[in-house]
């Protein structure tokens, strides 16, 4: 089959906007896209083969349990061991579809790493989020032609294992959720656009659609959604990837309610506080929050687009989720620093009372905004007062939630806390303790 002509990106900008346009119209399972798709050249051979500069179709990838195509963009300057982007379509939509109403193909020609595109084929156009088998690592259906998909891309390209990231679009949304979830040791990162949490889809009987997660109606505890996500893999106990979650205060196809679940999920899978540690408008309308560090590769980053619908994506996004994936620069991502810190705590006890002192260093490279201390009092104790901090609950396992003027920790500085309390005969100081869901040290 001849391999085509890459269509210039000058004439493939006004049919991107077209299709942006068109997204707030498509509800999952109805109507069909009006977008028409540049040809794809079918490819199983070795990449020095594989034309670049032009979106092709690859067959023949591997294990492949639900019939997906697979698209790849390979631009003509490749990074040494480059990154791999999974970026996941709409429902009703395609590979080539994503292709033409995304940048980042562009944006692969900018900073050299490699764009994947699965496409689905069954009729909806949807990709499977709900079923049993999908919700499961390696249990069977998209999710595993997607990971054939990327061991093929990683092996024909010597490609960076390290950094492979996921973004998708509504049904593609969902999808970066799942594949976050069943293959957490394969992503280090993904970013979902007005999607809905890991397992919300859930169904039993076939069904691709789940109207109460749609509507918004399923809701857990931060702790119930986060152990749907690692029941996808059980006994795994390595790093989960980052998430990025974009979502519109006026989505009437999946809820806006999904996205503070989404937010209650992930921050519970990273382990960090669902009290955002910083919280900016970085465009009219836009509001954002991290989770777990204040940096642009915070744990879990939220935007929140007042007055917009499902309709969400639009060009310029794409950047800044390689931003936050750290792909906007030649090399690897640096680790995140979710805020680490070190405590010391003291007590001095009279009788059946006690008075606690807690000081807290940022030991990490970034400015906190914002934080709670997380520790457990010895059997016995009871809050009665407290200074420098809002303490709940009183017993047990306490959180302190930074007043307004010591709110901000800068590298190296320190804040002292402190509380007064009753006891029963053990007057000890707390041993553990967490700062925005990281373990600091103590000492």
């Amino acid at each position: 089959m001849p391999t085509p002509t890459r269509t210039p990106a000058t004439t493939r900008r006004p049919l991107r906007a077209k299709l942006v346009a068109l997204l707030g119209a498509l509800l999952p399972l109805l109507a069909a896209l009006l977008v028409t798709a540049p040809a794809a050249s079918a490819r199983t051979e070795a990449a020095d083969v594989v034309p670049t500069a032009t979106l092709t179709e690859v067959t023949d990838f591997g294990s492949n349990p639900s019939n997906l195509r697979m698209y790849l963009y390979v631009p003509d300057t490749v990074t040494a061991n480059p990154a791999v982007l999974v970026a996941v379509h709409w429902c009703t939509g395609s590979g080539p579809d994503m292709y033409n109403g995304t940048e980042y193909d562009t944006l692969a020609d900018q900073y050299g790493f490699i764009v994947l595109y699965p496409s689905v084929t069954r009729s909806s156009k949807c990709f499977d989020v709900s079923s049993p088998q999908a919700l499961k690592r390696g249990g069977g259906s998209d999710p595993v032609g997607i990971k054939s998909m990327i061991d093929w891309v990683t092996r024909t390209y010597d490609a960076d294992t390290s950094r492979v990231f996921a973004t998708g679009i509504s049904s593609g949304a969902m999808m970066t959720n799942v594949l976050l979830g069943d293959y957490p040791d394969v992503f280090a990162a993904g970013a979902a656009f007005s999607g809905v949490p890991f397992g919300c889809f859930a169904t039993t009987d076939g069904s691709e659609w789940n109207s109460a997660c749609a509507n918004g109606t399923v809701t857990h505890t931060p702790q119930e959604w986060g152990s749907l996500v690692r029941n996808a893999y059980p006994g795994y106990s390595g790093p989960r990837p980052r998430m990025q979650l974009w979502h519109g205060t006026e989505d009437a196809t999946l809820r806006y309610p999904n996205f503070g679940e989404m937010i209650k999920q992930w921050t519970n899978v990273q382990g960090v506080s669902q009290s955002p540690a910083a919280t900016d408008t970085p465009q009219s309308g836009w509001t954002r929050t991290r989770y777990g560090g204040t940096g642009d590769r915070a744990p879990v980053e939220a935007i929140s687009l007042q007055g917009v619908g499902h309709n969400l994506y639009s060009n310029g996004m794409a950047a800044r989720v390689l931003t936050f994936f750290g792909l906007d620069s030649g090399g690897p991502a640096p680790q995140p620093q979710p805020g680490a810190c070190k405590v010391s705590a003291t007590t001095s006890a009279w009788n059946t009372g006690l008075t606690g002192s807690v000081t807290i260093t940022n030991t990490s490279t970034t400015t906190i905004n914002g934080w709670q201390l997380g520790f457990t009092l010895p059997a016995g104790q009871t809050i009665t007062n407290g200074w420098g901090a809002t303490y709940t609950p009183a017993s047990g396992a306490v959180t302190a939630t930074s007043a307004s003027y010591n709110a901000a920790l800068a590298p190296g500085a320190s804040v002292s806390i402190g509380y007064q309390a009753n006891h029963t005969g053990n007057s000890a100081a707390p041993g553990a303790f967490t700062l925005n869901g990281t373990a600091c040290t103590t000492g």
